[in-house]
C-alpha cells in the first residue's frame, strides 16, 4: 500500500519487496510472524527526530526504507555524525539492554519507513527467540566497528582535506553497482554543511575541499552524484595523512 511521502506502507516483513539480509529481516518464520504483531510501522519526512541523545529508551527503531544519521552535540552545540543508518539496520539497541539513556540522536534525512518496538516487548521478544541474539550481536559488532572508523577518520587524521577524502573512501566501498563504465559513483544525501560534521570540520572547508579534489581531478560530479575517477589516487592522497 502506497503510503506518505511515496514509501511503501503495510507490508508484512515476509512479503516486503524490500527484505534485506539484515537483523529482523532474516529470522525464523515464526519469530517473523511474532515480530509484526508487537511492531508499529510509520512514515517520516526529511528533517524528523527519532528520539534524541539522554532520552530514555523507550524502544528500539528498525529502517525499512530511507536513511537516518545518527549524531551527538557538545554543550557548545557543536554536532558531529557518528554514522548513517541504512535499510534494515535497528537503532537504540546499546540504550535498551543497558536501559540508559539514547547515546545519540536520530534524524531523517529523506522520508523514511520506520518500525518501532517498545523497549519490554523487545526484550521479551529475544527472551522468546534466543537464537535472534546472534543477530544483535552482529550489529552492534557492526556499530562498533563503525565508531572505531570513525575515531579514526576525525581523531588520527592531520588535516580536513585527508577527513574528507577517507569520508569518501568509506562511501564509495558502499556504493550500490553503477553502469558507468569508469569510476566510482557515490550518491550525495548530505548537504555540505552536514558532511562537515561528519568530519568535525565547517562547511566553508569542506566547500573549498571539494573544489580543490575537482581540480585535481580526485573527483567530479554528475547532478547530485560525486564521482571518483580512481579509487587509487585518492587511497593515495588519503594516505599522505
Amino acid at each position: 500500500m502506497q503510503g506518505p511521502y511515496g514509501l511503501e506502507m503495510g507490508k508484512a516483513c515476509q512479503t516486503c519487496r524490500l527484505s534485506r539480509g539484515d537483523f529482523f529481516c532474516r529470522m525464523p518464520a515464526q519469530a517473523m510472524k511474532d515480530f509484526q504483531s508487537i511492531r508499529t510501522d510509520s512514515a517520516y519526512p526529511s528533517g524528523a527526530i527519532l528520539f534524541i541523545e539522554k532520552q530514555a529508551p523507550r524502544g528500539v527503531f528498525v529502517l525499512c526504507e530511507g536513511e537516518i544519521k545518527l549524531s551527538i552535540t557538545s554543550s557548545r552545540g557543536k554536532s558531529l555524525i557518528l554514522r548513517i543508518v541504512k535499510p534494515g539496520e535497528i537503532m537504540g539497541l546499546m540504550a535498551v539492554f543497558s536501559n540508559r539513556p539514547y547515546e545519540v540522536t536520530a534524524e531523517t534525512l529523506r522520508p523514511s519507513r520506520v518500525c518501532f518496538i517498545r523497549r519490554q516487548e523487545f526484550v521479551r521478544f529475544l527472551a522468546q527467540y534466543p537464537e535472534t541474539y546472534q543477530n544483535v550481536a552482529q550489529q552492534l559488532s557492526a556499530n562498533y566497528h563503525t565508531a572505531c572508523e570513525q575515531l579514526r577518520t576525525v581523531g588520527l587524521s592531520a588535516t580536513a582535506p585527508v577527513k574528507l577524502a577517507r569520508l569518501l573512501l568509506e562511501w564509495s566501498s558502499r556504493a550500490e553497482p553503477s553502469e558507468l563504465k569508469e569510476g566510482v559513483p557515490v550518491k550525495l544525501r548530505l548537504t555540505h554543511e552536514e558532511m562537515a560534521e561528519c568530519i568535525g570540520s565547517t562547511r566553508e572547508t569542506v566547500t573549498r575541499t571539494l573544489s580543490e579534489f575537482k581540480n585535481r581531478r580526485l573527483l567530479a560530479m554528475n547532478g547530485c552524484t560525486l564521482i571518483i575517477p580512481s579509487r587509487t589516487a585518492l587511497e593515495s592522497y588519503a594516505s599522505a595523512g
